[in-house]
């Protein structure tokens, strides 16, 4: 996948938790998806390694 290509996907929520997300992003001046993907990058090591046993 390149750089900038982006990719759909589903996913459930609580909705309280989907309602601030929406709010955070307006107050951020980003898109939800730019806030999710902001989050997930913070949350997320800079590289998984995935052990096979």
């Amino acid at each position: 996948m390149k750089k900038n290509e982006k990719q759909r996907v589903t996913i459930f929520i609580n909705p309280k938790l989907l309602k601030q997300a929406k709010a955070q992003a307006i107050a951020d001046d980003l898109s939800l998806a730019a806030l999710m993907e902001r989050a997930l990058k913070k949350y997320l090591p800079k590289e998984t390694v995935l052990k096979k046993d």
